[in-house]
């Protein structure tokens, strides 16, 4: 039942804890307000939080889980019928949000606490076993409605210290990122890292480039981002010399939610000498593996297991995958400290969730490099395609497109064929649309770098791909 947050609890400083534009709160000032709310929600199972990207969102998840409560939070972009779902599933006793926030409908029933900033008194933490639930995040329900991962305690204090100890982050650092606070890397990893740390964090409010090259040059050590986001960094950077001069003296730039392009990892590093790390996780699991900050930052990669986790690759028979060898596909499946408890009210979801010997089935595919690093190459669902007697990621040849000059973004996908079982189709966003890469060029450009059989039989164009609001491309919107 230790203090997740150490430097709120235990003699909070005057140093700052949160700045979200001009708005800053310190550790002391944070516990007094953090600690107002959990008085106002003590007794609670679980609370929601409307988790706009403000210093309330903030305050309020700390003051739920000083109280010993569950912070259920809300994304403000989702439409009535989710967030209807999420509320009648969650059942949250009161819903937090900054004075003033307009909320939609669906929360007109229930009880509403303002989060105010700067409250009076001290944070008294409920004693609260590890197993206590610490949130409820509702997964993107791609295939039906949002379930409800319960993350306990634990949880939480077992991936924040696992990074801490292959990220060697301290109370020193000062992260900067613009995520939004309804997911578990900007809330988990990007608030309430930093303040178990004792550390700060800088908020952007919304991501720009202008934003990152400010606060990279005024002290900020750390960035967390999502490729769309370093996507625009090196696209920026060639013609602006204070973002590469933030970059360039930055300890640590992390890029998480989705696979970062090669092409992007190689833009970066060629113009600030610094190599972003990426790192592996979901909302079941939080953090899984990522390259160490004393390690190879490898593009291409998500580095190795985290410390306390377990991890191994199975096939579709149940065959545990014991090759090293940079080839051999096989879901992740892992086990450890850091995994969820279960889903809400869905024991059968749960069940399905994990193997007979306790593993968690992630769904996602990779193959490990000899010397343990692991390379994703899809989800299961989605980016592993069987094509000619072949099991292909779809990853690696949306990387080897990405490599062509003529294409701006890139997405694979199999669609069924009657020889082949599938065909690899690529969607592809060109640079110069009136003057697309034909598909024969980019077939040939891909089975050059990779292997001919990877190589796409179908190319088709796109304005741009559909992506989520973490960046990620939502493949099952792209149909024929």
């Amino acid at each position: 039942m230790s203090s997740l947050f150490p430097a709120l609890t235990d003699d909070p400083s005057e140093r700052v804890a949160l700045r979200f534009g001009e708005r800053t709160l310190t550790y002391a000032e944070l516990a007094a307000a953090a600690g107002a709310v959990g008085e106002r929600v003590r007794g609670a199972e679980r609370v929601a939080v409307w988790a706009t990207p403000g210093l309330e969102t903030a305050v309020g998840v700390v003051g739920v889980l000083l109280a010993g409560a569950a912070a259920v939070p809300l994304n403000p972009k989702s439409g009535g019928k989710e967030l209807g779902h999420i509320l009648q599933d969650s059942a949250p006793g009161v819903v937090l949000a900054a004075p003033g926030d307009e909320l939609p409908a669906p929360l007109d029933g229930l009880a509403r606490v303002d989060v105010e900033v700067h409250g009076t008194g001290a944070p008294s933490p409920a004693p609260v076993d590890d197993e206590r639930p610490a949130l409820v995040v509702y997964t993107s329900g791609t295939t039906g409605p949002p379930k409800g991962a319960v993350i306990p305690r634990r949880a939480l204090v077992a991936t924040l210290d696992a990074l801490a100890d292959a990220w060697q982050w301290t109370g020193e650092d000062v992260l900067v990122h613009g995520l939004p606070l309804f997911h578990v890397h900007g809330l988990v990893l990007g608030v309430l890292g930093p303040l178990r740390r004792g550390g700060s964090v800088r908020h952007l409010g919304r991501f720009t480039t202008e934003g990152v090259a400010r606060e990279l040059n005024g002290g900020a050590s750390m960035l967390f981002g999502v490729p769309t986001m370093y996507h625009r960094i090196a696209e920026a950077l060639p013609g602006d010399p204070e973002l590469v001069k933030g970059l360039s003296a930055a300890r640590l730039l992390v890029s998480g939610s989705a696979a970062l392009p090669v092409h992007d990892h190689e833009r970066i590093a060629a113009a600030t000498g610094r190599r972003v790390i990426e790192r592996y996780g979901m909302t079941e699991t939080l953090m899984n593996t990522s390259v160490r900050a004393d390690g190879e930052a490898r593009a291409g990669t998500v580095g190795v297991p985290l410390p306390g986790v377990e991890l191994r690759l199975v096939e579709e028979d149940g065959t545990v995958v014991t090759a090293y060898d940079g080839e051999t596909v096989g879901e992740i499946q892992v086990r450890g400290p850091h995994l969820f408890t279960e889903y809400l009210n869905r024991p059968d979801a749960t069940a399905a969730a994990f193997s007979a010997d306790g593993w968690f089935r992630t769904g996602d595919v990779a193959v490990l490099d000899p010397d343990g690093y692991v390379r994703i190459v899809g989800r299961k669902a989605t980016d592993l395609i069987k094509s000619g007697g072949y099991k292909i990621g779809a990853g690696e040849i949306e990387n080897a497109l990405l490599e062509h000059p003529g294409v701006r973004e890139a997405a694979v996908t199999g669609e069924p064929d009657a020889d082949l079982g599938e065909r690899i189709v690529a969607w592809v966003v060109p640079v110069d649309p009136q003057s697309p890469p034909g598909s024969d060029e980019l077939a040939g450009h891909v089975a050059r770098r990779l292997a001919p059989h990877k190589r796409p039989r179908v190319v088709r164009y796109l304005e741009a791909l559909p992506r989520n609001d973490m960046g990620k491309i939502m493949k099952r919107a792209l149909t024929s």
